[in-house]
Order: C-alpha cells, then sequence, then structure tokens
C-alpha cells in the first residue's frame, strides 16, 4: 500500500515595510527618539502580518547621516525606540536596514535601488520572488518591483500625492489608506493562495 507525501505547506512571504510615513509619522529628517509616533493602524496591520507567520523586514533611505544632519549611533536610538514601540504592541522585525547614502552618492542601497532587498535575501535567506513591499513612496514600490516583489502603496505620509504621479503604474499594484489595510491585502493574498505569497 503506497501513501502520497504530507502536502507542504508554503512559507509565509516576507513583508518589507518603509518606516517613515508608513509605520510612523513622517517628520522631515527625523533626528530624535521622543518624535516616534505610531501611525494609525500601523501597529495593528504588523501585528497581524507577524501572527501569521510573516518576517517583517523594515528598510529606510536615512540620507541624513551621509548628509551630516545626524549619525549612525543616534539613528540605531531611534530604531532601537521604535522596536521597543513596536513589541510593546506585539510586534517583532526580523530585520532592520537602512541607506546611510545621499543621493548624490550614487548607492547600490538607496531606494529604488534594490540593494537593501538583496542584502536581506543573502543575510536572511529572504525568498524576494514571493514577497512584498509596503510603503508611502513610489521608490519604495520601484525597489521593491525590481526584485520581483508585490507592492503595496499606504496613503500615509507622502502616500496620497505619490499615488497621482504618472509612475505610479509601474509599480504599485494595491493602494490602500494605512498598513492595517495592506496588511489584509497580503494575508488575504496569502489565503486565495493556498499559505504562499
Amino acid at each position: 500500500m503506497t501513501h502520497s507525501p504530507p502536502p507542504t505547506v508554503p512559507t509565509p512571504p516576507t513583508v518589507f515595510v518603509d518606516r517613515d510615513g508608513t509605520i510612523n509619522r513622517e517628520v522631515h529628517h527625523l533626528s530624535d527618539p521622543a518624535q516616534l509616533e505610531l501611525l494609525p493602524g500601523a501597529a495593528a496591520g504588523l501585528r497581524a502580518l507577524c501572527e501569521a507567520g510573516c518576517p517583517l523586514v523594515v528598510i529606510s533611505n536615512q540620507s541624513p547621516i551621509g548628509r551630516g544632519l545626524f549619525t549612525e549611533e543616534r539613528l540605531l536610538e531611534i530604531q532601537a525606540r521604535l522596536n521597543e514601540m513596536l513589541l510593546a504592541e506585539g510586534v517583532s522585525i526580523t530585520g532592520w536596514y537602512w541607506c546611510p547614502h545621499a543621493p548624490w552618492e550614487a548607492c547600490a542601497c538607496r531606494k529604488p535601488a534594490p540593494g537593501m532587498f538583496i542584502k536581506a535575501r543573502d543575510e536572511l535567506g529572504v525568498i524576494l520572488e514571493s514577497s512584498w513591499m509596503i510603503g508611502d513612496r513610489l521608490t519604495d514600490l520601484l525597489a521593491g518591483r525590481q526584485v520581483g516583489a508585490k507592492c503595496v502603496l499606504v496613503a500615509t505620509g507622502y502616500g496620497e500625492a505619490e499615488s497621482a504621479l504618472p509612475e505610479r503604474e509601474a509599480c504599485v499594484d494595491y493602494f490602500v489608506p494605512t498598513l492595517r489595510e495592506a496588511a489584509g491585502v497580503i494575508l488575504e493574498s496569502v489565503r486565495a493562495a493556498g499559505g504562499s505569497g
């Protein structure tokens, strides 16, 4: 008597998330942990993704470092405080990646370049082709599109204005009000695919 092998359970997709304007309120060149304020719906959306087993990776352009406005040490203080705020809401972040370069440095990591995604793939074993990207700027999504991610634009931060740009057609799969709704789109896609992204 032969037995069929048990069905494989698809791995939940990794979700890349922009920081400023997506998770926390947009503050121009945010430079102080005291300026951090979680956006409505952000913690709930991230928590739902965590509970579904989706690894969360935060990727952020941080040009103020390259511009000499603050140091990487200060960025780490801000990041630690944000991580603390998210943990208090039941959200665990798998990886934090940032680009410290100014726009004129022409690096390979500043979004819309895909360098931070590639680094996460190499360090965390992310399957980029099944991943998702959530952000409030088209540069976030253009970076995601380059590595095969599905892309969700949120209306928070710069998102409402960015949604009107012609480049939107090249990179936006979904446009939703907040991270809460973005998580809903991803989880619905996962359910429809039987667990995969």
